[in-house]
Parts: C-alpha cells; sequence; structure tokens
C-alpha cells in the first residue's frame, strides 16, 4: 500500500496525489523574509498552492520576546503552547490530519512550523520538498483564491520533540554536541546583520542550513545526510544533539534534516544567538 503519512518531507507528486485523494492535507504556507516582514504574506496573496493558508513567522510561529520578568527570549520565541494549538485548530487542524507545510525560500521557515507541530504532539507533519519552486517544476499551477477554513478540533498532546532553555543549555556546554545553523561568517563573530553581539556559542560546531539542499533546492537524499551528520556529531548519538542558529528558526531545518536521514531524537534551543548573545554574563567564542 502507498504511504499515506508523510512525517518529514513529501514531494509535489505526492502533495498532488494527497490533495485528489479526498483527503487532502492542511496546508501552510511559510513563506517569510526576514528584511521584509509583509514579503511572505504578499508574496501569498499574489500567488500560492490551492488550498494552501498562510501563517506569518513573527505574528503566528513566535510568541512575545519579553518573558513576564521583562527579559529578552530571543527574536523569535515560540508562542504560547495552548495559543499556537488553538489557532492551528482555527484553520483546520483536527487529531491524525495530514499538515504541510512548504515556502519559497528553500525550507527554512516550513521547517519551523514542521518542528512547532511536532512540539505540540502532532507526528503527521511534512515539508514540502523544494518548496513552491518544486510545485511549479512538476507543472502544478498556483492560485490567489483563498481557501475555505473549515476549523478542526486539535489539542495538544505529548510533545514529540525536546527544547532548552538557555539556563538548561549553559551547564550541558562541552558535554553534549551543539551546532549553528547559521552562516559560517556569522558563526565566526566576522559578521552579526541582525544581533547585537557577533560570535557563536562556546563548543559550537557550525552546519549552515543550506549545506541540506541540492542545488535544485530540494533535500540531499537520505544517505547523504546520514552521512554528513554522523560524521560531524561523532562520538554523540542523535539524543545528545542540540540545534540552534540565529533565532531557533534555521536550526529546525538541520532537524529536519537530520529526522529525514533517521537521526531521531535531536533537541532544539529555541532562543538561540539572539536570546544567549543579550545576556553579557553568558560566554562567547569567536573564529
Amino acid at each position: 500500500m502507498k504511504q499515506t503519512s508523510y512525517q518529514t518531507l513529501v514531494c509535489a507528486s505526492e502533495l498532488d496525489e494527497l490533495n485528489r485523494s479526498g483527503q487532502a492535507p492542511l496546508l501552510i504556507d511559510a513563506s517569510f523574509d526576514l528584511a521584509n516582514t509583509d514579503a511572505g504574506q504578499t508574496a501569498y496573496k499574489a500567488a500560492h498552492l490551492p488550498g494552501a493558508h498562510y501563517l506569518h513567522l513573527d505574528r503566528d510561529l513566535s510568541g512575545p520576546k519579553l518573558d513576564a520578568n521583562g527579559q529578552f527570549r530571543g527574536r523569535h520565541p515560540l508562542p504560547d503552547r495552548t495559543d499556537f494549538a488553538r489557532r492551528m485548530s482555527e484553520l483546520g487542524l483536527s487529531p491524525g490530519r495530514q499538515v504541510v507545510s512548504y515556502d519559497a525560500q528553500g525550507g527554512m521557515y516550513a521547517a519551523r512550523l514542521w518542528w512547532m507541530l511536532r512540539w505540540l504532539g502532532h507526528a503527521n507533519v511534512a515539508v514540502l520538498d523544494g518548496g513552491q519552486q518544486a510545485w511549479l517544476d512538476a507543472g502544478l499551477t498556483l492560485t490567489d483564491a483563498l481557501p475555505a477554513v473549515h476549523a478542526g478540533n486539535f489539542k495538544p498532546t505529548d510533545s514529540l520533540v525536546v527544547s532548552l532553555s538557555a539556563d538548561e543549555l549553559l551547564p550541558r556546554l562541552g558535554q553534549l554536541r551543539l551546532i549553528d545553523a547559521r552562516a559560517p561568517e556569522r558563526f565566526r563573530g566576522e559578521v552579526e546583520p541582525l544581533d547585537k553581539k557577533a560570535g557563536h556559542i562556546p563548543g559550537a560546531s557550525n552546519r549552515l542550513f543550506k549545506n541540506n539542499l541540492q542545488a535544485n533546492g530540494c533535500f540531499k537524499p537520505a544517505q547523504d545526510l546520514r552521512a554528513d551528520f554522523e560524521a560531524l556529531i561523532a562520538p554523540h548519538d542523535a539524543t545528545n544533539v542540540i540545534h540552534q542558529c540565529g533565532s531557533g528558526v534555521t536550526a529546525c531545518h538541520n532537524l529536519l534534516a537530520m529526522a529525514h536521514a533517521g537521526l531521531h531524537g535531536s533537541m532544539l534551543y529555541p532562543g538561540s544567538w539572539s536570546e544567549w548573545s543579550a545576556d553579557p554574563a553568558r560566554p562567547v567564542a569567536k573564529g
């Protein structure tokens, strides 16, 4: 029997088949631009995959930047779990329903949504491999029509993922493998276009999330990704790996790549460099 549940990646032809099956997935466009925060939604309104809803990184996939004590939580901290579950239910999520997320930026924002749904305890979520461009390359069309909204009945359950706070991460530095998904020049501290301080968390290794992709924007084959990550995390196994980036977004791309490669159980530090570097008491490395 052909697979009907996808939990890491789904290709355009598989998504098209799901749409035709009578059990269309909940489809979410998560396209975004850090430099122009309205660009993703503007592009969505102009053209998107048929049936797709839109979620905005700042408004839907992130929570307040300050906690109850006024402490900075990073540029894209996680929203309240109950609030996010309610938002997904409003769009049509019910237990067991397949969700497919996509974007036009190589999966960097779609992967954040993938991780967040697993954070809610929802397993049947996948990223469209190659995103919107792969859909077009398959000869499939876009629309500007907004989809009907039929609310679901989803409630959050036990999380399928693990996240760490800065206070939880600090005493474990040097004990676990920490992977930073930012560009190498940012990791080394040569430039810092987004956060106040340049550098990286001591002991981190650099794995630019774009290295998970082929030239066509699709993910590398699972066996290639497995070889890459096993070499990077050795001698640790996947459950002793923590992922971070600038603000907890592109780190999810590395988490998705590892999961697709069969390397499950890695953790996310959602606050990432933006939160870490905001506290002068936390150690910083360069080079």
